[in-house]
Parts: structure tokens; sequence; C-alpha cells
């Protein structure tokens, strides 16, 4: 039960509506049980008194008045309680969304960028969405149940004191008895009906994002058939589940029969030595209504063990600690740009060989870098702690003479702009996508960006409102990557990292995409990691790197000049 504390901590920002439908759902049960219980003792008594002379002097009004009251108020304390209640649940999902949302973004990337797109979609909803059983299923009942067993015990013991602590003693040995019971049956079958459902989904996604690419391999049977395993792995828990709750409902109402007939023998000769009569009808009608509370308690417990193991795989990233931690309080403006390496060793999680190995740089602002090599060399690795997706292992890095540790997050990204080797295009509108950069941007402005980086064309028809789609479907991969780069063009950022911004792109479009970059690269300091050496000596220095190690640093002329690796490579262009 320990996964459900950062759960219910959350409820207290919304005590009231939760109180509130708790409350509701008590006044319900009272009317429910009071209307069955009065209608059984006022038809008796109606009997009774038909037989009688006490026909004449019978009240008829007072009851019918009391059942129509208890009837409206069943029916008004029903939607009332609805109504709060799943208002309050469904406000304390969507702040556990957002609070879920807040802790995976510090953690990505991290120990936690090799989850699963498909998985973190189903800890975002399917998970979140278990975590209304807690309340809904769980708090609510027991606490409306346990309020109802009181109140029936003290009303019952009014009119005689054994049945009423008979009947009590049995309801509430079924209220401890009865969520251990279906805890126990419906824990392993809710905990493997919450994995099989999120392999499901993953499975299924799968499917969905990479299905040309399986047709064109041969491969879109075998992953069409694990969907189906997993699929009927997920009805066979379903399938156990309905009959958890079918083995529920028979033995309750098995329960409730046997304890009828209970109390009826109890009340046969007569109640605080006065002989049986209409009261007896009221007693079987009062043990008929009450386990009304009991229904939603095995049902309850019954979804526990899915809970829990919703409540775990989310609290795998609500408790996780993020690699990276930026200062509440620092720097926030770039005075002079520039960048300092100095003896940086870096290796990734659970890697053993060093990525980067004592790698220095020094950069003045203004000045430009081009990082070549071959693939896997570490230039990647190098922009990615620049941008600070990763902390150094050991060294020093320096933006404008400040670690980047003293960096705070909006003053490192208003900094820096980025054109990385892959370029996420969200699946919305050409103008939110570039938006993004800067979102004080005019349509005007944002026109003449698209004419500058070759992409008047996506203007044409809806203009800057032609819906892109899921990841930027309708683009080509040259498309996403200039929109990356007028992504770049506007943020106007005193530093620019630039990875690979040529790659996919024709040669004339290359040298086009060039020349802006170099247009709008005046006074910055760029640092342009490329395998390709095209248009390098524009640039201030050159450092080529090998296995993770600056193996050659200078101007194009110098390295030229030395005859070395760098002249061997562009030889061979």
């Amino acid at each position: 039960m320990r996964e459900l504390l950062p759960y219910l901590k959350l409820y207290k920002k919304h005590w009231f509506s939760l109180s509130l439908g708790m409350l509701l759902g008590f006044a319900t049960l009272v009317a429910s049980i009071g209307l069955l219980t009065l209608s059984g003792w006022f038809i008796a008594a109606a009997s009774v008194a038909g037989l009688t002379i006490a026909r004449q002097s019978f009240n008829y009004m007072l009851p019918g008045g009391g059942v129509r009251g208890f009837a409206m108020a069943r029916t008004a304390g029903r939607w009332g309680e609805r109504v709060v209640s799943h208002d309050a649940t469904f406000k304390l999902l969507a702040d556990l969304r957002i609070f879920f949302f807040r802790k995976l973004t510090p953690l990505i990337p991290g120990r936690f960028s090799k989850l699963r797109d498909a998985d973190l979609l189903n800890r975002l909803v399917a998970d979140v969405d278990a975590m209304d059983h807690v309340y809904l299923r769980l708090i609510s009942p027991i606490v409306v149940g346990t309020l109802g067993i009181v109140s029936l015990t003290f009303f019952l013991c009014w009119f005689d004191m054994t049945i009423g602590l008979t009947l009590g003693g049995i309801l509430l040995s079924l209220l401890l008895i009865w969520p251990i019971l279906f805890y126990k049956l419906g824990k392993h079958n809710g905990t493997h009906l919450t994995q099989n459902k999120a392999n499901l989904r993953i499975a299924t996604l799968d499917w969905v994002q990479g299905h040309s690419e399986l047709v064109l391999f041969g491969a879109e049977p075998r992953y069409r058939q694990a969907i189906n395993d997993h699929q009927q792995k997920l009805v066979k828990n379903q399938f156990n589940n309905a009959n958890l709750t079918g083995l529920a409902s028979a033995l309750l109402l098995l329960a409730n029969g046997w304890t009828m007939v209970l109390i009826i023998w109890m009340a046969a000769d007569g109640m605080n030595g006065q002989p049986p009569g209409p009261m007896v009808a009221m007693l079987a009608f009062a043990t008929m209504a009450c386990f009304e509370l009991l229904m939603p308690i095995a049902g309850a417990f019954q979804y526990l063990g899915q809970t829990l193991e919703s409540a775990r795989r989310l609290n795998e990233v609500l408790t996780a600690t993020p690699d990276i931690h930026y200062p509440a309080t620092g720097v926030e403006q770039c005075q002079d740009a520039s960048i300092q390496l100095q003896e940086v060793s870096f290796k990734y999680q659970d890697s053993e060989e060093l990525a980067l190995n004592k790698v220095s740089i020094s950069l003045e602002a203004g000045q430009k870098m081009a990082i070549v090599g071959q693939t896997g060399s570490g230039k990647s690795t190098l922009l990615q702690l620049l941008t600070r997706q990763f902390d150094v292992t050991s060294g020093a890095l320096l933006i404008d003479n400040q670690p980047i540790s003293q960096w705070t997050e909006k003053g490192l990204r208003h900094s820096i702009s980025v054109v990385s080797q892959r370029v996420d295009i969200l699946n919305g509108t050409l103008k939110d996508n570039l938006l993004l950069a800067k979102p004080d941007a005019n349509d005007q402005g944002l026109v003449a960006i698209l004419h500058e980086v070759g992409l008047e064309h996506l203007t044409e028809g809806n203009g800057l409102d032609a819906w892109l789609g899921d990841g930027g479907r309708q683009l080509s991969g040259g498309e996403k990557r200039r929109i990356g780069i007028a992504r770049a063009i506007l943020h106007d950022s005193p530093i620019l990292l630039l990875d690979e911004p040529t790659e996919g792109l024709d040669k004339q479009t290359e040298q086009q995409i060039m020349q802006l970059l170099h247009k709008h690269s005046v006074n910055k300091t760029v640092v342009f990691v490329t395998h390709r050496l095209i248009g390098l000596d524009a640039m201030d220095s050159i450092a080529l790197m090998e296995q993770g190690e600056i193996v050659e640093l200078g101007t194009h002329q110098a390295l030229l000049a030395q005859q070395g690796l760098y002249h061997r490579l562009h030889q061979r262009l």
C-alpha cells in the first residue's frame, strides 16, 4: 500500500470536494436504506391496521410522505454524489498527469530515454486513469460503508439491542473479510492485466509506426501475431476479473439471504419484550437494504492489484532522481558567448568506455569552429554536453566564463540555438512548429524565414495554417531539416550549435543553406559538427576527432599544410 502514498498526498488540494462527495454518498446510502426499511414497515403496518379497528386511526399520510421524501433524496443524492466525486476525481487525474509530466521531463535524456514511446504513453494515460480507483472504488466506499454500518447499528439497537449488535457484527465482519479475500483473489490477475495492457499498446504502436518497413521485409505477420498474443492474454485477464465480480455478487447475495433468515428468526419472538408485529418486516427489509453498502467494496479490492501495479509503474518515474539538476537562481544571460572545454571526459551510463577523453577547446565570442570526424568519434556527444543533456564525467565546461552547472535552464536555452540531426515536428500547423522558437513572431517574419530556407512552397494553399501531421509525415527529410534551421534562425541566440545541418540535402540546397547560416551567424559563436568537409575554409578553427579525442586542431589551411589525417580526408573528396 506504500505505493499509493504519493497520490494520497495530492488529495489535500481537493479535500473539500472529496469530503463532500463522501458525505453525499453517505446521504444517498441512508436514503436508500431508509426507503426500503420504511416501505417494508409501512406495507406491513398498513396490512395489520386494515385487519383491525386501527384502520380508522392509522396515519397513512406521514409514512407515505416519508417514502416519497427518501425516494427524492436518494435520486438527488446519487446525482450530486456522482457530479461532485467525479469532478474532483477528474481534477485529481489532471493534476497527476501534470505532476507526472513535470517529473518525467528532467529524466530525459538519461536513464529513462530508453523507454518506449508506447510505454510512456501507457503510463501517462492508462496507469494514471487507474488511480481513480483509489478514491472512487477504495477510499469512498470504505468510509461510506463504515459510517453506514455504525449508523444502522445504532438505529436498530434503539429497537432491539441484540438484533442491532448481531446485524452490525455481521456487516463489520464482512467489511473486514471481503476486502482481504478479494484482494488476494484479484492481486495476481490485476498485476498481469496492467502489464499485458501495456504490452498490447507497445506492440500495436510498433506495428502502426513501422508498418511500411514491416511489409517491405515480410515481417508484418509476425508483429501482427504478437498483437494477437498480447490481446488474448489481456482478454483472459478481463475474463478472470468478470468471474471474480460474479463470485463477489453471488457470495454477497448468499450472505444477505442467510443474514435475513437469521434476523427474522431472532425477531420472530418479539423485540424488546414486545410481541412480533410490523417491526419484523422493517428489520427484514433493513437487512436486505444494508448489503447495498458492501457491494462496491469487493470490486474495489478486486481491482486493487491492478491499481497497485499502475502505481508502481508510475513511481518508477516519480521517485527517480534526475541526472541533471539546474539551479533555481544562477546565470540568466550570455555576455560574450565564449565556450571553453578544459580536459573534458565523458562516458555514458552503463558504459565502461569513454565517449570523450580529455577534450580541450577554447572559443572566444564570435569565433566559429568546425568539428569533423567519422561517425562515432564523439562529435554529437560534445554538442549534448554543451546543451547539458548530460554532465561531464570529469573536467570543466564553461560558457561565458561560467561553469555550465551554474546556468539556469531558462538562461541556457535562451543563449543557445541548436540544429540537431533529428528535427522533431509536432502534430500541429506549420505556424505552431515555427513559433516554438519565437512565440512573438508575426506571420510576415515566419513567411520570410521560410522563403530564406527554401520552403516557400509550404506557404501555398493553407499557408502557415497547413497541418503537418504526426511527426511531420507529410514532409521529406530535407524539409524537416530546413524547418529546424528556420527555428534556429528565429531563436536568434548568441551561440549556434549545428549538428550535420545539411545532411540529406542536395548540393545546390546545401550551398544555399550554408550561405544562409553564414549570413545569420555573423558575430555569433558557432560550433559546426559535420563529416562532410565542405565550406570549412570559412571557419576560424577546425577540430578533427577520433575515438573521443581531438587529434588535429587548427585552421583549414594549417591542417592541409600538416599533411596529416585531415589532409588525407580532404583528398578523398
